[in-house]
């Protein structure tokens, strides 16, 4: 927030200027299958830090979610994905960080091109390492949009 001081007919006015809210983001999160067990990653970035997350990431300009998932999970895991499917989206507000977010995520579930690859963790900045784990016995802490579809009844299996 700033002031701005303008002149009108001789009189010099004060205008409060306020900063516009931040506009929303669209990411897309994988819900990567492999027998009953989906990939997570513990992250490491100021929303949801320490939580557990599936790979995802920011949809770029031009993509559509399928390019972006694969895009993501190979940019974070090294793994390569097929039979990327659409599940859900989510409307999600970060409201209590230090700069407040607005984040439409779009869920889809993908299985492995190739079912010999191991992820790698290629953004060890942003994420503590990627493991699997089986539906029915998730790692906790569950970042906040993962917690509510599950708390929901959600499932990427059916």
């Amino acid at each position: 927030m700033g002031s701005e001081v303008q002149q009108i007919n001789g009189t010099k006015t004060k205008t409060l200027v306020v900063a516009p809210p931040p506009s929303p983001q669209v990411a897309v999160a994988i819900c990567l299958l492999r027998d009953k067990s989906v990939l997570m990653g513990r992250r490491l970035v100021s929303i949801g830090n320490s939580k557990y997350s599936l790979p995802s990431g920011h949809l770029e300009f031009g993509e559509n979610f399928e390019e972006c998932a694969a895009r993501e999970m190979k940019e974070e895991t090294g793994l390569d994905i097929e039979k990327v499917e659409f599940l859900k989206v989510t409307n999600n507000l970060f409201m209590d960080q230090p700069t407040p977010a607005h984040y439409v995520v779009v869920f889809v579930r993908a299985v492995l091109a190739d079912p010999m690859q191991t992820p790698l963790n290629l953004e060890p900045d942003k994420c503590g390492g990627w493991d699997w784990y089986e539906w029915d016995s998730l790692p906790q802490p569950l970042f906040g949009p993962i917690k509510a579809m599950v708390m929901e009844g959600f499932n990427p299996f059916t």
